[in-house]
This record gives structure tokens, sequence and C-alpha cells, in this order.
């Protein structure tokens, strides 16, 4: 389970600080690109432009999944508390992006990668048995 939390924490932790400075990039730049979702999506959210998302996607998203990975990394016992947070985190991006953009494959890729975390982190701590009990 621990190596599967590294991979799955360290893949998120990339992958939205690349999508977090791409959109950062994108607005700072004025230009168009593929990755950069029409602004159009943003009619009706608190947002201009998608500066402020692509930081929030960095630090909110990509910061909490940092961090967990190097608490899964070094075995902190906080480590599953770090998880947790940032598995959460994934969930309320994936929540609210959805208020404003119509339903991709990328968004329903980082539900399951939430609940993964999630999942994951109580079969680590035992909450939820791995096998169910024996009868009798």
């Amino acid at each position: 389970m621990r190596v599967t939390l590294l991979v799955v924490t360290a893949f998120t932790a990339l992958t939205a600080a690349a999508g977090g400075g791409a959109l950062m990039w994108g607005s700072l730049s004025g230009g168009s690109s593929p990755i950069i979702p029409p602004g159009e999506y943003l009619q009706g959210s608190p947002f201009t432009g998608y500066l402020v998302p692509g930081i929030l996607l960095l630090v909110g998203i990509a910061g909490t999944h940092a961090v967990a990975f190097l608490a899964c990394l070094r075995r902190r016992r906080w480590a599953p508390l770090a998880v947790v947070v940032a598995g959460y985190a994934c969930l309320v991006w994936i929540f609210v992006q959805m208020v404003f953009i119509p339903f991709s494959a990328l968004q329903a890729l980082y539900f399951g990668i939430g609940c993964l975390e999630l999942g994951l982190t109580l079969l680590a701590l035992r909450v939820w048995p791995s096998a169910p009990p024996a009868s009798r």
C-alpha cells in the first residue's frame, strides 16, 4: 500500500504542478493553448482568468500531494493525515471544477485518485478491513 500511495501522490503532485504552471503561464502570456480551457468556462465563477486557479492548483493540489509524498517516503507518523488532506483536496477541487467546466476524462481520473488515496489510507490504518471477517 505504501508504494501505491507513493506513486499516486507523486503522480498527482507532478501533474498538478504542471497543470497549475500551464494555467498560470497561459494566463500571463495571453496566448491560447490546448491545455488551457476556454475562457467561457469561467463565466459565473469568481475568476476572470486562469491565474488564480493555476495558483490554487499548484499550491492546493500539487503542494498537499508533495507533502503527502514526502511524509510517506520518510515514514512520518502523520503521513496518513497528509494523504487524507491531499485526497480530500483533490476531491474538493474536482467537485468545484465540475460546477464550471463540462465533464472530462481528467476529472474522472482525479476523482478516482482522490477516492483511492482515501481508501488506501483507511486500509493502512486498519479502519476499513482489507478482508471480510471469516464466518463460522
